[in-house]
């Protein structure tokens, strides 16, 4: 059974939005992106590059303030070791 070595996660997103007290439904407003796409993200699945580039263009940052890739396999490496 194989293992996917990176997953991402959009914490960061969601937690840039509280800072600047912006609503999820307002950036799809101000960015042109599906609620679908949103709705990907909110369960930590891939999106295409230029998403992220859109959103980071409107709320003026970088990929990786809001974005994070972890490392799936070293994880469960992590958690089989600890048990």
């Amino acid at each position: 059974m194989g293992c996917a070595p990176v997953q991402i996660n959009y914490k960061k997103l969601w937690k840039l939005l509280i800072d600047k007290d912006m609503s999820a439904t307002d950036l799809e407003r101000a960015t042109g992106i599906a609620p679908s796409t949103f709705s990907k993200m909110r369960k930590n699945k891939l999106v295409a590059l230029d998403v992220l580039i859109r959103i980071c263009a409107v709320l003026k940052c970088q990929l990786s303030d809001i974005t994070e890739v972890e490392e799936v396999c070293a994880k469960n490496l992590s958690a089989s070791v600890e048990a």
